[in-house]
């Protein structure tokens, strides 16, 4: 895994940890959540994916054509409020600081995981089918990057 996957993916936790501070911020305009929200979802996401990918059997991965994954993966984008996020990576009700923290220190470390991983470990994303260890950190840089593209709209008022 090159540097700078390694260097975009550290770069993007560090956003979300300088915006700890904002959680409780809202703008109805941009969003009905919180800041909060978008934060401990991105980080639900980041830990779901990087266990799911440690775990997975490298021995099953088989690269397949993905309509969704060929139109929006070079386009480094997703749509807003197409897609519901399953209950699993929804926030509480309640976000704490710490709590954030705690999975942004466990994103971090995942992080170090995926170095030592054959590029065949893979991710089955519900809509993008199965993702290489490539396609998966691609995938989870889009996906950040997507929530703090919402966060920097809250704070743009």
């Amino acid at each position: 895994m090159s540097n700078k996957k390694i260097e975009a993916l550290n770069l993007l936790l560090s956003e979300i940890e300088q915006n700890i501070p904002f959680k409780d911020k809202t703008n109805p305009n941009v969003t009905k959540s919180d800041i909060g929200w978008q934060l401990d979802h991105s980080l639900k996401v980041f830990n779901a994916v990087s266990e799911w990918t440690i775990k997975s059997n490298p021995k099953d991965y088989k690269r397949e054509f993905n309509f969704w994954r060929m139109v929006l993966f070079p386009l480094r984008y997703i749509p807003r409020g197409k897609v519901k996020a399953p209950k699993f990576v929804l926030p509480p009700k309640i976000i704490t600081s710490e709590d954030l923290h705690a999975q942004l220190q466990t994103a971090k470390n995942h992080i170090d995981t995926f170095k030592g991983l054959p590029g065949t470990a893979y991710f089955k994303h519900f809509i993008f089918g199965k993702l290489s260890k490539k396609q998966t950190l691609h995938f989870l840089k889009m996906h950040t990057n997507h929530h703090l593209k919402i966060v920097r709209d809250v704070l743009k008022t």
